[in-house]
């Protein structure tokens, strides 16, 4: 027996950012872990360009990609998770990881792209970190090291 999925309530229990722009750029669906990751209520995201969440720097960039997208009607970024920089509203940087999915209207146009988005801000400051950490750990073991008392290395 097939059951049918109510999008909406997946939507709202999910755990990730569904956002949902049409084929102008314009936001038209924001989920409730949207507004948290983001900071942005539903309806202050609602039919406004993405630029809401896209750091100054990048907009160009990413413009570029979306409006050939939607000319094209094709991604090379269907099966690929993007890693980007994004904005929270309060201004603080977020990394964060989506996958992106083109949408078709009933005559088959394409109508706009929805994006399931998640916060890695943690993991990457952790990552950071850690590769902070290896070269500092690299650079002492290229240099001197003491060793109980003993100088090693040099």
């Amino acid at each position: 027996m097939q059951s049918v999925i109510d999008f909406q309530q997946l939507a709202n229990a999910i755990g990730d950012a569904i956002v949902i722009s049409d084929a102008c750029g314009s936001i038209e669906f924001w989920n409730p872990a949207a507004e948290r990751m983001f900071g942005f209520t539903h309806n202050e995201a609602l039919g406004q360009s993405l630029d809401l969440i896209i750091p100054e720097r990048l907009r160009g960039r990413h413009w570029d990609g979306y409006h050939k997208t939607m000319a094209s009607g094709e991604t090379r970024y269907g099966n690929d998770v993007l890693r980007v920089p994004a904005v929270h509203k309060d201004g603080r940087a977020l990394s964060i990881a989506f996958t992106v999915a083109l949408l078709h209207s009933p005559q088959n146009e394409l109508s706009g792209i929805v994006a399931v988005i998640r916060d890695e801000t943690e993991r990457f400051q952790e990552d950071r970190r850690l590769r902070k950490r290896i070269a500092e750990l690299e650079g002492v073991v290229g240099g001197e090291v003491m060793f109980a008392g003993t100088r090693l290395g040099g």
